[in-house]
């Protein structure tokens, strides 16, 4: 993977314009969280979007691909960002939306069902 510091600085300053992220730097490209919810990352200086059946279309529309790590035969669960979609702040936040409501979606259920069925805390 890879990634500019000036690419990296351009999306984070992108994204926060529309809701409050967090990056880190990971397996050579960077994950990009809002609150606890990772949804997306940038690797060789593109940016990806959490998909599911909620949003794919979207990028198929566009004629965007999926993002195939370490030149695996596998997609992740991410898609490329049309370049267009970064330079309008309230396109952007559309497919941000999106992207955090799949990441919501997939994220798993921390609570613990105890030996009586009574949920845990």
């Amino acid at each position: 993977m890879g990634f500019s510091p000036q690419f990296r600085e351009f999306v984070e300053e992108r994204l926060s314009a529309c809701v409050p992220i967090r990056t880190k730097a990971m397996f050579g490209g960077v994950g990009i969280y809002s609150a606890d919810l990772f949804f997306a990352l940038i690797a060789e200086d593109k940016l990806f979007f959490k998909v599911s059946e909620l949003n794919q279309a979207d990028f198929e529309m566009q004629g965007m691909m999926p993002f195939f790590p370490y030149d695996s035969p596998t997609p992740m669960g991410y898609w490329e960002l049309p370049a267009d979609v970064l330079e309008d702040p309230v396109e952007l936040r559309l497919w941000i939306d999106k992207a955090l409501a799949v990441a919501q979606s997939k994220k798993p259920n921390r609570k613990r069902l105890s030996i009586n069925g009574r949920r845990n805390r």
